[in-house]
Protein backbone atom coordinates (compact mmCIF):
# COMPACT_ATOMS: atom_id res chain seq x y z
CA UNK A 1 0.00 0.00 0.00
CA UNK A 2 1.22 3.28 -0.97
CA UNK A 3 0.16 7.38 -1.16
CA UNK A 4 -0.13 8.94 -4.30
CA UNK A 5 -1.50 12.04 -4.75
CA UNK A 6 -3.40 12.28 -1.65
CA UNK A 7 -5.27 8.34 -2.53
CA UNK A 8 -4.02 5.03 -1.31
CA UNK A 9 -2.84 3.02 -3.91
CA UNK A 10 -1.65 -0.84 -4.11
CA UNK A 11 1.33 -1.36 -5.47
CA UNK A 12 2.52 -4.96 -6.45
CA UNK A 13 6.05 -6.13 -4.48
CA UNK A 14 9.04 -7.02 -7.26
CA UNK A 15 9.25 -10.21 -8.13
CA UNK A 16 11.58 -12.23 -6.25
CA UNK A 17 14.19 -13.10 -9.49
CA UNK A 18 15.29 -16.48 -7.72
CA UNK A 19 11.49 -17.39 -8.68
CA UNK A 20 11.78 -16.21 -12.40
CA UNK A 21 11.80 -19.12 -14.82
CA UNK A 22 14.32 -19.58 -17.16
CA UNK A 23 14.36 -19.38 -20.67
CA UNK A 24 14.95 -22.75 -22.07
CA UNK A 25 17.81 -21.37 -24.67
CA UNK A 26 19.46 -19.66 -21.05
CA UNK A 27 19.19 -23.19 -19.04
CA UNK A 28 21.25 -25.21 -22.42
CA UNK A 29 23.48 -22.45 -22.81
CA UNK A 30 24.45 -23.10 -18.57
CA UNK A 31 24.49 -26.73 -19.09
CA UNK A 32 28.39 -27.63 -18.33
CA UNK A 33 28.35 -30.63 -21.17
CA UNK A 34 27.33 -27.68 -23.96
CA UNK A 35 30.98 -27.63 -25.23
CA UNK A 36 31.19 -31.06 -25.74
CA UNK A 37 28.32 -31.20 -27.01
CA UNK A 38 29.43 -28.75 -29.52
CA UNK A 39 32.54 -30.38 -30.07
CA UNK A 40 31.23 -33.42 -31.08
CA UNK A 41 29.00 -32.37 -33.66
CA UNK A 42 31.84 -30.90 -35.23
CA UNK A 43 34.42 -34.00 -34.87
CA UNK A 44 31.60 -36.37 -36.25
CA UNK A 45 31.01 -33.59 -39.05
CA UNK A 46 34.49 -33.41 -40.03
CA UNK A 47 34.90 -37.30 -39.85
CA UNK A 48 31.94 -37.54 -41.78
CA UNK A 49 32.10 -35.85 -44.67
CA UNK A 50 36.10 -37.11 -45.52
CA UNK A 51 35.13 -40.93 -44.43
CA UNK A 52 32.14 -42.63 -46.05
CA UNK A 53 32.92 -45.41 -44.09
CA UNK A 54 33.11 -43.26 -40.72
CA UNK A 55 29.35 -42.30 -40.85
CA UNK A 56 28.35 -46.08 -41.65
CA UNK A 57 26.93 -48.38 -39.08
CA UNK A 58 30.48 -49.99 -38.89
CA UNK A 59 31.83 -47.27 -38.66
CA UNK A 60 29.57 -45.90 -35.98
CA UNK A 61 30.13 -49.60 -33.96
CA UNK A 62 33.90 -49.26 -34.72
CA UNK A 63 34.75 -45.71 -32.81
CA UNK A 64 31.71 -46.53 -30.09
CA UNK A 65 33.80 -49.34 -29.13
CA UNK A 66 36.98 -47.35 -27.66
CA UNK A 67 34.84 -45.03 -26.31
CA UNK A 68 32.30 -47.43 -24.50
CA UNK A 69 34.92 -48.46 -21.68
CA UNK A 70 37.06 -45.03 -21.79
CA UNK A 71 33.47 -43.36 -20.80
CA UNK A 72 33.02 -46.18 -17.90
CA UNK A 73 36.27 -44.33 -16.72
CA UNK A 74 35.45 -41.34 -17.49
CA UNK A 75 31.83 -41.20 -15.77
CA UNK A 76 33.68 -42.21 -12.86
CA UNK A 77 36.52 -39.56 -12.91
CA UNK A 78 34.09 -37.09 -14.05
CA UNK A 79 32.04 -37.76 -10.27
CA UNK A 80 35.79 -37.83 -8.83
CA UNK A 81 36.37 -34.52 -10.11
CA UNK A 82 33.03 -32.53 -9.13
CA UNK A 83 34.20 -33.98 -5.39
CA UNK A 84 37.10 -32.22 -5.95
CA UNK A 85 39.66 -34.66 -6.49
CA UNK A 86 41.30 -36.58 -8.89
CA UNK A 87 42.60 -40.34 -9.17
CA UNK A 88 45.95 -40.96 -11.00
CA UNK A 89 45.62 -44.37 -10.39
CA UNK A 90 42.58 -45.03 -11.88
CA UNK A 91 44.21 -46.45 -14.94
CA UNK A 92 46.96 -48.89 -13.72
CA UNK A 93 44.09 -50.11 -11.39
CA UNK A 94 42.25 -51.43 -14.41
CA UNK A 95 45.22 -53.26 -15.05
CA UNK A 96 45.85 -54.78 -11.70
CA UNK A 97 42.28 -55.91 -11.79
CA UNK A 98 42.61 -57.40 -15.22
CA UNK A 99 45.86 -59.12 -13.75
CA UNK A 100 44.08 -60.63 -10.48
CA UNK A 101 41.48 -62.32 -12.70
CA UNK A 102 43.69 -63.74 -15.12
CA UNK A 103 46.27 -65.24 -12.76
CA UNK A 104 43.62 -66.35 -10.15
CA UNK A 105 41.92 -68.30 -13.33
CA UNK A 106 44.23 -69.52 -15.07
CA UNK A 107 47.51 -70.15 -12.19
CA UNK A 108 45.32 -71.09 -9.52
CA UNK A 109 42.41 -72.83 -11.06
CA UNK A 110 39.67 -70.51 -10.01
CA UNK A 111 36.36 -70.16 -11.37
CA UNK A 112 36.19 -66.59 -13.49
CA UNK A 113 33.63 -65.58 -11.76
CA UNK A 114 35.24 -65.96 -8.10
CA UNK A 115 38.62 -64.62 -10.20
CA UNK A 116 36.38 -61.34 -10.56
CA UNK A 117 35.29 -61.10 -7.10
CA UNK A 118 38.82 -61.11 -5.54
CA UNK A 119 39.72 -58.29 -8.18
CA UNK A 120 36.89 -56.47 -6.87
CA UNK A 121 38.07 -56.74 -3.49
CA UNK A 122 41.03 -55.85 -4.20
CA UNK A 123 40.01 -52.50 -6.36
CA UNK A 124 37.90 -51.53 -3.23
CA UNK A 125 40.33 -52.03 -1.05
CA UNK A 126 42.50 -49.78 -3.53
CA UNK A 127 39.75 -46.89 -3.36
CA UNK A 128 38.98 -46.74 0.17
CA UNK A 129 42.96 -46.38 1.04
CA UNK A 130 43.13 -43.62 -1.31
CA UNK A 131 39.87 -42.39 0.11
CA UNK A 132 41.18 -43.08 3.97
CA UNK A 133 44.68 -41.16 3.06
CA UNK A 134 43.09 -37.86 1.25
CA UNK A 135 40.23 -37.45 4.45
CA UNK A 136 42.32 -38.46 7.01
CA UNK A 137 46.01 -37.00 6.29
CA UNK A 138 44.38 -33.69 3.80
CA UNK A 139 47.65 -34.14 1.33
CA UNK A 140 46.43 -33.39 -2.16
CA UNK A 141 44.59 -36.44 -4.03
CA UNK A 142 47.12 -36.02 -7.00
CA UNK A 143 50.25 -36.54 -4.74
CA UNK A 144 48.38 -39.39 -2.79
CA UNK A 145 46.80 -41.08 -5.95
CA UNK A 146 50.44 -41.29 -7.81
CA UNK A 147 52.06 -43.24 -4.95
CA UNK A 148 49.52 -45.58 -5.23
CA UNK A 149 49.91 -45.36 -8.94
CA UNK A 150 53.81 -46.22 -8.75
CA UNK A 151 52.79 -48.86 -6.03
CA UNK A 152 50.73 -50.78 -8.11
CA UNK A 153 52.80 -50.34 -11.48
CA UNK A 154 55.44 -52.08 -9.55
CA UNK A 155 53.27 -54.58 -8.08
CA UNK A 156 51.77 -55.18 -11.52
CA UNK A 157 55.25 -56.25 -12.71
CA UNK A 158 57.02 -57.97 -10.11
CA UNK A 159 54.42 -60.40 -9.09
CA UNK A 160 53.63 -61.06 -12.39
CA UNK A 161 57.36 -61.31 -13.92
CA UNK A 162 57.87 -63.61 -10.56
CA UNK A 163 54.97 -65.88 -11.41
CA UNK A 164 55.30 -66.08 -15.00
CA UNK A 165 58.75 -65.22 -16.10
CA UNK A 166 57.01 -62.38 -18.44
CA UNK A 167 55.25 -59.13 -18.46
CA UNK A 168 52.19 -61.41 -19.53
CA UNK A 169 49.28 -63.82 -18.23
CA UNK A 170 47.19 -65.61 -20.22
CA UNK A 171 45.47 -68.31 -20.93
CA UNK A 172 42.11 -67.31 -19.75
CA UNK A 173 39.52 -68.71 -22.14
CA UNK A 174 40.19 -72.24 -20.76
CA UNK A 175 39.32 -71.27 -17.37
CA UNK A 176 35.71 -72.28 -15.70
CA UNK A 177 32.84 -69.87 -16.20
CA UNK A 178 34.78 -68.18 -19.08
CA UNK A 179 32.20 -68.28 -21.95
CA UNK A 180 28.75 -66.80 -19.79
CA UNK A 181 31.46 -63.69 -18.14
CA UNK A 182 32.76 -63.28 -21.46
CA UNK A 183 29.04 -63.09 -23.35
CA UNK A 184 27.64 -60.82 -20.22
CA UNK A 185 31.07 -58.41 -19.71
CA UNK A 186 33.34 -58.93 -22.97
CA UNK A 187 30.84 -60.12 -26.20
CA UNK A 188 28.85 -58.52 -28.40
CA UNK A 189 25.52 -57.67 -29.47
CA UNK A 190 24.06 -57.73 -33.15
CA UNK A 191 21.97 -54.75 -33.90
CA UNK A 192 20.60 -54.30 -37.61
CA UNK A 193 22.91 -56.77 -38.80
CA UNK A 194 25.80 -55.04 -37.16
CA UNK A 195 27.95 -56.62 -33.94
CA UNK A 196 28.21 -54.03 -31.58
CA UNK A 197 30.23 -54.61 -28.01
CA UNK A 198 28.32 -54.86 -24.66
CA UNK A 199 30.46 -52.24 -23.14
CA UNK A 200 28.52 -49.83 -24.89
CA UNK A 201 25.15 -50.67 -22.72
CA UNK A 202 27.70 -50.78 -19.60
CA UNK A 203 28.57 -47.16 -20.44
CA UNK A 204 25.02 -45.67 -21.50
CA UNK A 205 23.38 -47.44 -18.35
CA UNK A 206 26.17 -46.26 -15.85
CA UNK A 207 25.91 -42.54 -17.63
CA UNK A 208 22.15 -42.61 -16.45
CA UNK A 209 22.67 -43.72 -13.12
CA UNK A 210 25.86 -41.40 -12.15
CA UNK A 211 23.12 -38.79 -13.80
CA UNK A 212 20.57 -39.71 -11.68
CA UNK A 213 22.65 -39.92 -8.73
CA UNK A 214 24.22 -36.11 -9.45
CA UNK A 215 20.80 -34.38 -10.63
CA UNK A 216 18.19 -35.76 -8.27
CA UNK A 217 19.61 -37.70 -4.83
CA UNK A 218 20.98 -36.13 -1.91
CA UNK A 219 23.84 -37.76 -2.42
CA UNK A 220 23.84 -35.64 -5.90
CA UNK A 221 23.76 -32.75 -3.53
CA UNK A 222 26.73 -33.71 -1.63
CA UNK A 223 28.95 -34.31 -4.37
CA UNK A 224 28.57 -31.13 -5.67
CA UNK A 225 28.64 -29.41 -2.18
CA UNK A 226 31.98 -31.07 -1.16
CA UNK A 227 33.67 -29.88 -4.48
CA UNK A 228 32.90 -26.76 -4.72
CA UNK A 229 33.57 -25.90 -0.97
CA UNK A 230 35.24 -28.41 1.67
CA UNK A 231 34.32 -26.46 4.45
CA UNK A 232 31.46 -24.66 4.11
CA UNK A 233 29.71 -28.20 3.37
CA UNK A 234 31.11 -29.87 6.75
CA UNK A 235 29.54 -27.14 8.53
CA UNK A 236 26.23 -27.86 7.19
CA UNK A 237 26.44 -31.29 8.18
CA UNK A 238 27.41 -32.73 4.91
CA UNK A 239 29.42 -36.40 5.39
CA UNK A 240 32.13 -34.67 3.33
CA UNK A 241 34.82 -37.83 4.53
CA UNK A 242 32.25 -40.21 3.42
CA UNK A 243 31.57 -38.92 0.31
CA UNK A 244 34.85 -38.82 -1.22
CA UNK A 245 35.61 -41.58 0.19
CA UNK A 246 32.84 -43.15 -1.85
CA UNK A 247 33.79 -41.41 -4.94
CA UNK A 248 36.84 -42.88 -4.77
CA UNK A 249 35.83 -46.46 -4.20
CA UNK A 250 33.09 -46.00 -7.29
CA UNK A 251 36.60 -45.07 -9.68
CA UNK A 252 38.19 -48.25 -8.71
CA UNK A 253 34.87 -50.11 -9.21
CA UNK A 254 35.11 -48.49 -12.47
CA UNK A 255 38.77 -49.68 -13.08
CA UNK A 256 37.75 -52.68 -12.04
CA UNK A 257 34.86 -52.91 -14.32
CA UNK A 258 37.15 -52.04 -16.88
CA UNK A 259 39.86 -54.14 -16.52
CA UNK A 260 38.03 -57.23 -16.35
CA UNK A 261 36.41 -56.55 -19.79
CA UNK A 262 39.39 -55.81 -21.31
CA UNK A 263 40.36 -59.15 -19.71
CA UNK A 264 37.55 -61.29 -20.93
CA UNK A 265 37.59 -60.07 -24.42
CA UNK A 266 41.34 -60.51 -25.25
CA UNK A 267 41.87 -63.81 -22.55
CA UNK A 268 45.17 -61.77 -21.41
CA UNK A 269 46.99 -59.05 -19.81
CA UNK A 270 50.04 -57.31 -20.16
CA UNK A 271 51.26 -55.72 -16.71
CA UNK A 272 51.92 -52.30 -18.36
CA UNK A 273 48.05 -52.17 -19.36
CA UNK A 274 46.17 -48.70 -18.14
CA UNK A 275 49.31 -46.87 -17.80
CA UNK A 276 49.16 -43.49 -19.08
CA UNK A 277 44.95 -43.70 -19.43
CA UNK A 278 44.64 -41.96 -16.32
CA UNK A 279 45.23 -38.63 -17.90
CA UNK A 280 43.12 -39.22 -20.84
CA UNK A 281 40.29 -40.08 -17.89
CA UNK A 282 40.21 -36.90 -16.94
CA UNK A 283 40.85 -34.93 -20.13
CA UNK A 284 37.60 -36.75 -21.45
CA UNK A 285 35.76 -35.25 -18.08
CA UNK A 286 37.50 -31.95 -18.92
CA UNK A 287 35.94 -31.73 -22.39
CA UNK A 288 32.48 -33.33 -21.12
CA UNK A 289 32.55 -29.68 -18.65
CA UNK A 290 34.04 -30.50 -15.61
CA UNK A 291 36.44 -28.15 -13.93
CA UNK A 292 39.70 -28.67 -12.41
CA UNK A 293 38.80 -26.72 -9.35
CA UNK A 294 36.04 -29.47 -8.38
CA UNK A 295 31.76 -28.07 -7.53
CA UNK A 296 31.05 -28.21 -11.72
CA UNK A 297 30.50 -30.92 -14.46
CA UNK A 298 28.02 -33.55 -15.58
CA UNK A 299 28.30 -37.50 -16.21
CA UNK A 300 26.76 -36.97 -19.52
CA UNK A 301 29.26 -34.40 -20.58
CA UNK A 302 32.28 -37.49 -19.73
CA UNK A 303 30.53 -39.63 -21.33
CA UNK A 304 30.16 -37.09 -24.78
CA UNK A 305 33.85 -36.53 -23.96
CA UNK A 306 34.68 -40.29 -24.35
CA UNK A 307 32.89 -40.28 -27.56
CA UNK A 308 35.04 -37.54 -29.24
CA UNK A 309 38.12 -39.36 -28.58
CA UNK A 310 36.46 -42.81 -29.96
CA UNK A 311 35.41 -40.67 -33.27
CA UNK A 312 39.16 -39.02 -33.61
CA UNK A 313 41.01 -42.35 -32.39
CA UNK A 314 39.19 -44.35 -35.41
CA UNK A 315 38.68 -41.19 -37.21
CA UNK A 316 41.97 -40.59 -37.88
CA UNK A 317 42.65 -44.38 -38.99
CA UNK A 318 39.88 -44.03 -41.67
CA UNK A 319 41.59 -41.11 -43.25
CA UNK A 320 44.75 -43.10 -43.35
CA UNK A 321 46.29 -39.83 -41.33
CA UNK A 322 49.34 -40.61 -38.99
CA UNK A 323 48.63 -41.82 -35.48
CA UNK A 324 50.54 -38.76 -34.17
CA UNK A 325 48.44 -36.34 -34.87
CA UNK A 326 45.77 -38.03 -32.35
CA UNK A 327 48.02 -36.78 -29.62
CA UNK A 328 47.90 -33.06 -31.29
CA UNK A 329 44.15 -33.65 -31.37
CA UNK A 330 44.09 -34.50 -27.52
CA UNK A 331 46.06 -31.66 -26.69
CA UNK A 332 43.55 -29.20 -28.90
CA UNK A 333 40.70 -30.09 -27.49
CA UNK A 334 42.11 -30.14 -24.03
CA UNK A 335 42.84 -26.29 -24.46
CA UNK A 336 39.46 -25.30 -26.19
CA UNK A 337 37.74 -26.99 -24.01
CA UNK A 338 39.08 -25.65 -20.86
CA UNK A 339 38.34 -22.09 -22.43
CA UNK A 340 34.81 -23.34 -23.19
CA UNK A 341 34.65 -24.60 -20.01
CA UNK A 342 35.52 -21.24 -18.34
CA UNK A 343 33.10 -18.94 -20.44
CA UNK A 344 30.42 -21.49 -19.49
CA UNK A 345 31.02 -20.82 -16.30
CA UNK A 346 31.13 -17.62 -16.35
CA UNK A 347 27.92 -17.04 -18.19
CA UNK A 348 25.97 -19.17 -15.94
CA UNK A 349 27.42 -17.23 -12.31
CA UNK A 350 26.24 -14.09 -14.40
CA UNK A 351 22.82 -15.45 -14.89
CA UNK A 352 22.18 -16.55 -11.08
CA UNK A 353 23.41 -13.46 -9.77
Amino acid sequence: MAWRGGFAVTVAAPADERLARAGVLRRLLIRPELGAVVGALVVFAFFATQSPVFRSVDGVANWLDPAATLGIMAVAVALLMIGGEFDLSAGVLTGTSGLVLVTLATRYGLNVWLAMAAGLVVALAVGLVNGLVVTRTRLPSFIVTLGTFLMLQGVNLGVTKALTGTVQVSGLARADGYEVARAIFGGTIVIGGTPFRVAILWWIGLTVLATWVLMRTRAGNWIFAVGGNDQAARAVGVPAARVKIGLFMTTAVAAWLVGSMMALRYTSVQANIGIGQEFIYIIAAVIGGCLLTGGYGSAIGAAIGAVIFGMADKGIVFLGWDADWFKFFLGAMLLLATLANRLVRRYAEQVRH
